[in-house]
């Protein structure tokens, strides 16, 4: 054991030596992380934010990949800075104050791949100073002051493949600025002052993609050699500049483009082959311009292009091919602009044309615009476009009323003019003498005070056809003309009687064309003269035309009667009779929930909806039902708002929920009194309890001034014999006279005082004996 033991402790030093230069050769946290900095992760070095004026100094810190120097007041990068960061993979320097950067700073960064200089002073960049970054794919130097590029600027960035430039002062771009940046794919050069592109300035950008040039100060665009290198690019951005001219095909040697845009510049003109070579362009934005005509020919060459933005220009006239060659257009933006009045045949051959923006304009609601109504009710039945604003500015009678919901009869002719090429009716021979012509009749059947109103507001998707559906025309016996399908809308129906005396005019009506529909054996309380009624299948058609005058009869708290009219009418034996259905909705709801009341048939044209909210407005709009169809627009012409009654607002009957609050009151109070009563009786119980029962106080636990009593039936003679001849105890015994284990003062016993003397004569007298 000795033996061991003594060879253990002559190897101790040695191995207390070796451990300590491991200690030694293992590189410590603290030298290699400076004190003002993070080096919780592994690998990254987190100096933001820490109020530094210098690049901290660091020991051999192979190990780190990331260094974050950003939000310091850094002023200046020496050639030492990173002179030991040799692995460095990411170095973010932004939001410093830097100005100068030493050419040698980023000399041993040779494994750099993203550098951020963004938001800093920099003037300028002395050329090789980024040379050494060979395999760099990102650089910001956005937000500097940088006035002047060369070439020699990027010369070795041959793997960056993003740039950014913006927000810098930057005036021109020379020739070939960028030709040593072979991988570029993003170049950001917006927001500066650059007033000149030399034609080589983008020289050896073969793969970009995507170049941002707005907000600058450009006045004009003639050389297409500015962009010829760029035949990859996708995405092109000019707006914001203050360009006036662009020169024809200017972007013909862009043949990947998708897209252009040209908004907010001074354009009042585009050449004819302006966009030549743009065969693959999607989107066109020309907003913001000066624009007050287009070429006939000016998007042709645009056959991919799918979103066309038009608006805020002074556009006043659209040629009715001006889009035409766009198959594809799904989007469309005419708003702001000009317009009066736009052909009907315009938007014929745009098939895929989802979005079409027409409001701000001051449209002219004449018979010059029929047309297009038929175009737009044409799509809106079929689903294929969205709602579209055509609000009328004149005639004056017409103002603020939309298009989509004016009969062709009130479409007149401007003063002085005259329509043609199917925006007017077919011709007719001229009225009779004592009669109106056709058109008057339309205004004065069609359109009576209140179908031609508008409310404020917005159409819903699918707007009203202008005129009665093709099934409804037929029964009244109305002949479509040739073009009157649903792809053209360009001739006006011609009937083959009298329009107005088959709706009901006080001259004798003639017999409808074709088979007419046998009436139902029970009459319709709405219209007792059913004989002479039209006949009425489409339930778009029945409301805007029979349906009217809806009202609101009492409003309580919590329900509201509302009545409308309908004008005779006759509906056909397999549809059945017109039902009624009403839609109510609270205003101001965070979760929109429609509910919808259907009414019996042959009901009274009146319905009282119950369990509502007291003091709640509410939109309440009613439709027709036909045949179990709805017409897909919404009634609003049909709606009414209401507000009911606050609680208490009305005298009859008491408040049945003050009434139920009261009585919880009340039950509450009498629980809390019987409990309390509970709980009084306990306490005084516990309290008398404790005053009557007598203190008992242990005085004694052996006593040693009498001999132990004995316990059981064995008790000696000398203790019998010294018990016989102890007097008779009193009516009140105490326990005190026993000589028992215990004594315990009591005021009861009456003979304790002269019992104990007693006792002890007698004890003494035994023991003596």
């Amino acid at each position: 054991m000795g033996a061991p033991r003594r060879l253990g402790l002559m190897l101790l030093p040695w191995l207390v030596c070796d451990c300590l230069s491991l200690l030694l050769l293992l590189p410590s946290v603290e030298s290699m992380c400076p004190e003002p900095c993070d080096c919780q992760l592994q690998q990254h070095l987190l100096c933001t934010n820490r109020g530094l004026r210098a690049v901290p100094k660091t020991a051999d810190p192979q190990g780190i990949l990331t260094y974050s120097l950003g939000g310091n007041f850094i002023a200046n990068i020496s050639a030492f800075d990173f002179h030991h960061l040799a692995g460095l993979q990411r170095l973010d320097l932004q939001y410093n104050r830097i100005r100068w950067l030493h050419p040698k700073a980023f000399e041993r960064l040779t494994l750099l791949e993203e550098l951020y200089l963004g938001n800093n002073r920099l003037v300028a960049l002395a050329p090789g100073t980024l040379r050494p970054l060979a395999k760099l794919r990102i650089l910001y130097m956005n937000a500097n002051e940088i006035g002047r590029l060369s070439t020699a600027s990027f010369t070795g960035l041959g793997s960056l493949v993003k740039l950014r430039l913006d927000g810098n002062a930057l005036a021109s771009l020379g020739e070939a600025t960028f030709s040593g940046l072979p991988n570029l794919l993003y170049l950001h050069l917006e927001s500066n002052h650059i007033r000149w592109l030399s034609r080589g300035a983008f020289t050896g950008l073969a793969k970009l993609r995507f170049l941002d040039l707005s907000g600058n100060q450009q006045s004009s665009l003639r050389h297409p050699e500015t962009f010829g290198p760029l035949g990859s690019l996708s995405t092109l951005l000019l707006s914001g500049n203050s360009l006036q001219q662009l020169g024809g095909g200017l972007f013909q040697h862009l043949p990947s483009l998708a897209k252009l845009s040209l908004s907010g510049n001074r354009l009042a003109q585009l050449a004819p082959d302006a966009f030549a070579g743009l065969g693959a362009l999607k989107e066109l934005r020309l907003d913001g311009n000066l624009l007050s005509h287009l070429p006939a020919t000016l998007l042709e060459p645009l056959r991919s292009l799918e979103a066309l933005d038009l608006s805020r220009n002074v556009l006043a006239a659209l040629h009715p091919a001006a889009f035409g060659p766009l198959p594809k257009l799904r989007e469309l933006s005419l708003r702001d602009n000009a317009l009066a009045v736009l052909p009907g045949e315009l938007f014929t051959s745009s098939l895929a044309l989802q979005h079409l923006e027409l409001d701000g304009n001051a449209w002219s609601c004449d018979c010059r615009l029929r047309g297009l109504k038929r175009w737009l009710g044409t799509r809106h039945s079929q689903g294929r476009l969205l709602t579209v604003f055509v609000q009328c500015r004149l005639p004056p009678a017409l103002a603020g009323k939309y298009l989509d919901y004016l009969q062709d009869a009130q479409l007149l002719p401007p003063d002085g003019t005259d329509c043609h090429s199917g925006a007017s009716p077919s011709p007719s021979p001229p009225p009779a003498t004592g009669q109106r012509p056709r058109e008057q009749q339309w205004q004065l059947i069609l359109a009576p005070e209140g179908l031609g109103g508008n409310s404020s507001r917005s159409p819903a998707q699918g707007g009203p056809r202008s005129l009665p559906s093709a099934s409804t025309m037929h029964l009244l016996g109305v002949q479509e003309g040739p073009a009157l399908g649903r792809g053209s809308g360009r001739a006006e129906p011609t009937p083959a009687t009298s329009l107005p005396d088959q709706l009901g005019s006080s001259r004798p009506s003639l017999p409808l064309a074709g088979p007419a529909w046998p009436r139902r054996a029970r009459k319709h309380h709405l219209a007792p003269s059913a004989a002479g009624a039209p006949l009425v299948s489409d339930p778009c058609d029945f409301n805007k035309l029979f349906l009217c005058n809806l009202s609101v009869e009492a409003v309580s708290t919590s329900s509201v009667t509302v009545r409308w009219w309908v004008r005779p009418h006759r509906s056909p034996r397999l549809l059945g009779p017109v039902r009624f259905r009403l839609l109510f909705d609270r205003f101001g709801a965070a979760v929109k929930f429609q509910r919808f009341v259907y009414l019996a048939e042959w009901s009274e044209p009146a319905a009282t909806l119950r369990e509502l909210r007291p003091d709640t407005p509410y939109l309440v709009c009613v439709e027709g039902v036909l045949g179990g169809r709805v017409c897909p627009v919404a009634p609003r012409d049909h709606c009414v708002g209401l507000v009911t009654l606050p609680n208490g607002g009305t005298a009859g009957g008491p408040d049945q929920q003050l009434l139920t609050l009261v009585l919880l009151a009340v039950n509450a109070l009498l629980l809390f009194v019987a409990l309390a009563a509970w709980v009084s009786r306990l306490v005084r119980r516990k309290i008398q309890g404790r005053r009557q029962a007598a203190p008992v106080h242990v005085r004694q636990m052996y006593s040693t001034r009498r001999p132990l009593r004995s316990m059981g039936t064995g008790v000696s003679a000398d203790f019998s014999g010294f018990q016989s001849h102890r007097p008779p105890r009193g009516a009140v015994a105490c326990a005190l006279s026993e000589t028992d284990l215990i004594e315990f003062p009591c005021e009861r016993f009456a003979d304790s005082s002269s019992a104990r003397r007693g006792d002890d004569h007698l004890l003494q007298q035994r023991f003596a004996d």
